[in-house]
C-alpha cells in the first residue's frame, strides 16, 4: 500500500543550530533506512508557505489567493511517499520520521491500485 506523509509544522519557531543538526543527522539516517528497505518511494521540503498560492474555480471565475487556504499555526513543510504492507507499518515508519519531534505527520492512504 502507498501512504502520503504530510509533514506539518510551525514555521515561526525556530531552531538551535544544534537541535537543526541534530535534527539534519535523524532526517538522513531516516532517509537512508527507508530508501535502503525500498519504503520511500520520493519525498522533498516544500518552501513555506508565504510562497504557497491558492486557486479556486467558482461560477467560472479563476480565484488566486496568496499564501495557503488554512489559517492555521502549521503548515505542510514536506512530504514523502511511502510503501507499506498496512497502515500499521507506515505509521512505525512516520513515527520514526524527526518531524513528529517538533511536528506533526498526517499519514493518508493513497486509493488501491
Amino acid at each position: 500500500m502507498k501512504f502520503m506523509l504530510l509533514h506539518y509544522v510551525d514555521e515561526t519557531s525556530e531552531m538551535s543550530a544544534e537541535e537543526s543538526r541534530e535534527d539534519q543527522a535523524l532526517l538522513t539516517a531516516w532517509l537512508d533506512d527507508t530508501i535502503a528497505r525500498g519504503v520511500n518511494l520520493q519525498g522533498n521540503y516544500l518552501q513555506p508557505s508565504r510562497n504557497a498560492a491558492t486557486v479556486r474555480a467558482r461560477d467560472g471565475e479563476l480565484l488566486v489567493a496568496d499564501g495557503p487556504f488554512a489559517e492555521t499555526k502549521e503548515q505542510i513543510a514536506g512530504f514523502d511517499i511511502i510503501e507499506c504492507a498496512d497502515l500499521q507499518e507506515a505509521l512505525r515508519v512516520a513515527g520514526a520520521h524527526p518531524t513528529t519531534r517538533h511536528g506533526t505527520i498526517e499519514v493518508r492512504p493513497f486509493p488501491p491500485e
